[in-house]
């Protein structure tokens, strides 16, 4: 059953490495220049708030009923969204060039050419990465042994889990609006914001470390929510506003490449350490003070 899980987490994950950066490249496609900001941010709000219930109703359910039944409507979902993905008008550009696979292949290198030529570009694709390996990838790891050692509700704390992530998607809707709202489409402040983003984040981090309470968890959850919502949304934003549309994709596929690897990086090696000498006190602070440095790189950044 394990390997089973393992090789149906891989294809669901494959999935999403070719559906969200698709969607985030055609995004400028489907809006005008001028709400092209605010269609970032709505399509956010939805994920999150999708997220919060989902994830909420998925608690409550599998608590209930089992995770059986929970993994079928999970799965009728996605032919749901397929079928009015289906339905959506957008005709894409046709491609005049090579469509064979060494073509793509050559199209890739060229992006990640560009990401070389143009280092500010690297800088803000890499967030995702950072985001990924030091606060996404451990939490989804940690929150898991919160929900099931320290604050069981339902079956293997399955209720806890789902309130967990309800606080998730409610913290990464509440903060890039926020961000949104004070920043705008300036890039100056869009920077800034970021760099709040991962204080957030941090503090979020080491809240939740306290494991003082469950309320002081969903509360530290929630925080740290807000701060990787910003830290995703206002990076995807920059580049959205400064990638030209011939490499957009590609460096779109790279950033959420990245991200990927960096979370999985940092979940095999939190289940790594929950499974030895780590406790979930000591890898949330420890993470917590790591952030530090990619919160003073980013700071000198676009300080200087």
């Amino acid at each position: 059953h394990v390997s089973l899980v393992d090789a149906l987490t891989a294809v669901q994950s494959a999935s999403q490495g070719s559906f969200f950066p698709a969607w985030n490249s055609i995004l400028p496609d489907l809006t005008k220049q001028e709400e092209l900001g605010t269609a970032n941010a709505l399509s956010s709000s939805t994920w999150s708030v999708m997220l919060a219930f989902g994830a909420a109703l998925g608690g409550i359910f599998s608590g209930v009923v089992g995770i059986y039944p929970a993994f079928i409507i999970d799965g009728l979902t996605f032919f749901i969204s397929a079928f009015i993905l289906s339905r959506m008008p957008y005709e894409p550009e046709e491609s005049l060039g090579d469509k064979s696979v060494m073509a793509a292949f050559r199209q890739y290198f060229d992006g990640l050419n560009y990401l070389r030529q143009h280092i500010d570009i690297l800088v803000i694709a890499l967030h995702k990465a950072v985001n990924g390996l030091l606060v996404v990838g451990v939490y989804q790891v940690v929150q898991v042994t919160i929900a099931e050692r320290h604050f069981p509700v339902g079956e293997g704390g399955s209720i806890s889990l789902g309130l967990l992530y309800f606080a998730t998607g409610v913290g990464t809707g509440i903060g890039p609006i926020l961000a949104r709202h004070i920043a705008g489409d300036r890039d100056r402040a869009i920077r800034i914001a970021i760099a709040f983003g991962y204080v957030a984040s941090l503090l979020g981090l080491y809240i939740s470390s306290t494991l003082a309470s469950f309320e002081v968890v969903m509360i530290g959850t929630l925080l740290r929510g807000v701060g990787g919502g910003i830290v995703w949304v206002q990076g995807t934003q920059l580049l959205l506003q400064l990638l030209p549309n011939n490499v957009r994709g590609r460096v779109i596929s790279t950033e959420f490449m990245l991200n990927t690897l960096g979370t999985a990086i940092a979940s095999g090696v939190s289940g790594a350490l929950l499974d030895t000498t780590g406790t979930v006190t000591s890898i949330l602070q420890t993470n917590a003070v790591i952030l530090i440095v990619p919160i003073v790189l980013w700071s000198l950044w676009i300080m200087f």
